[in-house]
């Protein structure tokens, strides 16, 4: 099967709202063009299936999001607190439970319609998870799924030890997708202290950073994710600058 071209865009350090309006707008274009195509049961098969893919990575600065069946509890800080932090919160619309988004963290947003690749979003979920462990193997880290808690983490099998790398959360309408990975790079963890991470009390969160005893290239860790998620994905990743 011809590999799907997948449009990449470096956002670099955006607001959370306007990366979020900004994904809204990709994945509300594609339904569009999908309801306009009329009912089609096998896109693979249409020659003018227009949805296109998109992989966009950000930072942000300093965000709690909470999915939509997190609990709010889960924030240690009310909103005085958040607010003396200069710390924003958003409830969204994705799946899993709290996480903290900040600088020198790997946010990638993939806007891809999966009738091109597959419906399934457990198998979606585990190629994401794919893609940060196949980087991690880079830099000589084993990076492992856990039972029942989607994101990858390292020493699962060591009570006490297990601490989560990349937090993963999606939304998919009509098999379109957003949202995606928070991959922790030269993150400062301080923020973690705040918040139960992904509703998982008792477990770390740890970074490439912390990992490695120093701080990543990231520039390099952007090409080691792309390139893996080109490889997982069987993609072409296609750069593109927005003007």
């Amino acid at each position: 099967m011809e590999k799907q071209t997948v449009i990449f865009r470096d956002l670099g350090n955006v607001d959370y709202q306007a990366a979020w309006d900004y994904q809204e707008k990709l994945l509300k274009e594609n339904v569009r063009k999908k309801s306009e195509a009329g009912e089609v049961k096998d896109w693979k098969d249409i020659a003018d299936a227009s949805t296109k893919h998109y992989l966009l990575f950000v930072e942000h600065p300093p965000v709690y999001t909470l999915g939509k069946s997190g609990n709010k509890e889960n924030v240690l800080l009310n909103d005085e607190e958040l607010k003396e932090k200069n710390i924003q919160f958003f409830s969204t619309n994705r799946g899993g439970d709290i996480t903290f988004h900040g600088n020198d963290q790997i946010v990638g947003y993939p806007i891809l319609d999966l009738e091109k690749f597959y419906t399934d979003i457990g198998r979606y979920l585990r190629n994401l998870e794919k893609v940060i462990i196949l980087t991690l193997e880079e830099y000589g880290i084993k990076g492992e799924r856990s039972a029942g808690e989607t994101g990858v983490w390292i020493d699962t099998a060591t009570p006490g030890k297990e601490r989560k790398i990349c937090a993963i959360g999606v939304r998919c309408s009509r098999w379109i997708t957003m949202h995606g990975f928070a991959f922790n790079v030269n993150t400062d963890l301080s923020y973690f202290n705040h918040i139960i991470p992904c509703g998982i009390a008792n477990k770390q969160v740890t970074s490439l950073e912390k990992e490695l005893g120093y701080k990543a290239n990231m520039v390099e860790v952007k090409e080691k994710v792309k390139r893996n998620f080109e490889k997982v994905f069987e993609a072409k990743l296609v750069s593109e600058v927005l003007l």
